[in-house]
Order: structure tokens, then C-alpha cells, then sequence
């Protein structure tokens, strides 16, 4: 099983940001959190790295669902969406989407195949999405 879902598109770092954001919400995801690695990096440990952005997105109904089913599922939502710079090119841009399957996996409780289907097909969705629109700018 793959761990993500991804795309790579051939766009500036903040295009694919926002672009990423967009194709979520159009999926019903909001955006709960924002972790800037590269900054967090520099800061931290003064270390260089390539634009790196991790998404922290929620569906709320899907994942009522999932608490609904096990309480613990909270430890592995919500689900990362990382919108990263190639470190072997500039002009390529990778976003890649948790793979919810791995909820099913991870926790070895079939209740939860239902949640992580439609939730796979909702990042899918956003994912191919973007590569549809792939453009250079």
C-alpha cells in the first residue's frame, strides 16, 4: 500500500499552495493546520532545506465518523497533505495526500473501511484535480 496520493506540478511554490488549498475545500477539507518545515528548520537548527508546507485537513463528517467508530483515531488526524519543492527541480512541485487506507491498517478495525474509502476518494478527487489544471507559470 502506498502511503500517499500525489501529484507533481510544474507551477511556483505558492501557486501549488493555494491551488492545493482550493482543490480541498472543493472537497470539503478545511485546512486546521499549517506546519512550515523549512522555516521551522531554519529557526530551529539553522538548516537549509526546499520549500516544504504540511497541511494539516479535516472533512468534519468524515471524521465524526471516524471518532465515532474509534475514539483513538483522533492520533492519526487529521489527514497530512504535503506541498513540497523537488529538491532535484525548481520548476516541479509535489503534493501528496496521506493515504487514508492506512487508518484501516494502522488500526486494524474494519468499521473504519467505509470512512477511509470516501476519504481516499475525496483526496484522490483534490489530488487529480490539480494535476488536470497542471500548468507552468
Amino acid at each position: 500500500m502506498n502511503l500517499g496520493l500525489s501529484t507533481t506540478l510544474h507551477t511556483s511554490f505558492d501557486d501549488a499552495v493555494a491551488r492545493t488549498r482550493a482543490a480541498l475545500s472543493e472537497q470539503g477539507f478545511g485546512v486546521l493546520t499549517e506546519i512550515d518545515v523549512r522555516a521551522t528548520l531554519k529557526a530551529k537548527l539553522d538548516a537549509n532545506m526546499e520549500d516544504y508546507l504540511i497541511l494539516g485537513a479535516c472533512n468534519p463528517p468524515l471524521a465524526h465518523e471516524a471518532v465515532g467508530v474509534d475514539r483513538q483515531i483522533g492520533l492519526l488526524l487529521p489527514c497530512n497533505v504535503v506541498v513540497r519543492r523537488n529538491p532535484d527541480s525548481d520548476a516541479e512541485v509535489i503534493v501528496e495526500a496521506m493515504n487514508p487506507q492506512l487508518l484501516v491498517q494502522v488500526t486494524d478495525e474494519p468499521a473504519l473501511q467505509p470512512v477511509a474509502t470516501r476519504a481516499a476518494t475525496k483526496l484522490q478527487a483534490a489530488i487529480d484535480s490539480l494535476g488536470a489544471s497542471n500548468h507552468s507559470l
